[in-house]
C-alpha cells in the first residue's frame, strides 16, 4: 500500500471564529497557535483504509493580515487607529507564532482599499427600515467592522491545484465551511487526490457535499491546552 501523504490546508478566517465559539475567545494568541496545531494532528491519527498512518507533508494557514490604519466610526465621528488596538497586536502575535511552528506555511492575503469599515449590523439595518429605531438611537455596539479581504480564496484554491497536478501529496484536508472552493476539489478529485473536508461542525452546502471524498471533523473530540488547565480541578479524597 502506498504512503499516504496529508496537506492540511486551513481557511484562517473560519477557523478563528469556529475556534472562538467552540473553546472561547479568551484564548491568548499562542494558545490559539498551540490549539490549531494540534487540532491540525487529529487528522493524521485517522487511519486510512489499510490501516495507515497519514504523514504529514505541511499545513498551510491561510489569512488576511489585521488592520493597521485609520477607519472612521460613523457613531462617534472620529478616526480610529486600529494599528494601536489590542486586536492588532494579538493577530501579529498569532501569526508569528505559527510561522515559528514546523511545517506550518503562512498565506497572506491583502485587506482591500474599498469594502473595509464600520457597518451596521443585519438586525439593526431591519429595526431601521421597520421604522423600529432611529437614526439617533443608534450606539457603538450596532457596528461592526467588515474587512474587504482579496487573495485567500485564491491562494487556497491555486495551493489545490498545484498540489494535485504535481503529485506533492496524495491527500488534502482542508478546514473551511466555504463552497467557493468546490472548482479546486474536484480538480483535486480528478486527480487522484483523497479530499476530505473538516467544517468544524458548520453545515454544508450540498454542491460542496457532493464533490469532497469524506466529511470528518475533531471538534467533539479535541479539548486545547489552554482549555483543559483552565478547568476546575476536583479534590479527591486521599485513600
Amino acid at each position: 500500500m502506498r504512503e499516504t501523504i496529508t496537506a492540511i490546508l486551513v481557511d484562517g478566517g473560519f477557523y478563528r471564529r469556529r475556534a472562538a465559539k467552540l473553546w472561547g475567545q479568551d484564548a491568548t494568541a499562542e494558545q490559539r497557535a498551540d490549539e490549531l496545531y494540534s487540532y491540525c494532528f487529529k487528522h493524521l491519527e485517522d487511519k486510512d483504509g489499510g490501516g495507515t498512518r497519514r504523514n504529514l507533508y505541511r499545513i498551510f494557514y491561510y489569512d488576511c493580515p489585521p488592520i493597521d490604519g485609520f477607519l472612521f466610526n460613523p457613531i462617534t465621528g472620529a478616526n480610529e487607529n486600529f494599528g494601536a488596538r489590542d486586536t492588532f497586536k494579538w493577530q501579529t502575535t498569532f501569526f508569528r507564532a505559527l510561522v515559528g511552528k514546523r511545517k506550518v506555511a503562512v498565506r497572506k492575503g491583502r485587506l482591500a482599499s474599498t469594502g473595509t469599515g464600520y457597518r451596521l449590523r443585519a438586525n439593526v439595518q431591519r429595526d431601521l427600515c421597520a421604522r423600529k429605531r432611529t437614526a439617533d438611537s443608534l450606539e457603538q455596539g450596532d457596528l461592526v467592522v467588515e474587512l474587504g479581504q482579496k487573495g485567500v480564496d485564491v491562494k487556497i484554491g491555486i495551493d489545490i491545484v498545484q498540489l494535485a497536478f504535481q503529485r506533492i501529496v496524495n491527500q488534502i484536508v482542508l478546514i473551511s465551511g466555504d463552497s467557493d472552493f468546490v472548482p479546486a476539489a474536484k480538480v483535486a478529485r480528478r486527480e487522484g487526490v483523497d479530499f476530505i473536508l473538516d467544517s468544524m461542525g458548520v453545515h454544508i452546502a450540498d454542491d460542496l457535499a457532493e464533490h469532497i471524498d469524506g466529511l470528518r471533523t475533531h471538534y467533539r473530540d479535541f479539548t486545547p491546552q489552554h482549555v483543559r488547565d483552565t478547568k476546575p480541578q476536583t479534590n479527591r479524597p486521599t485513600l
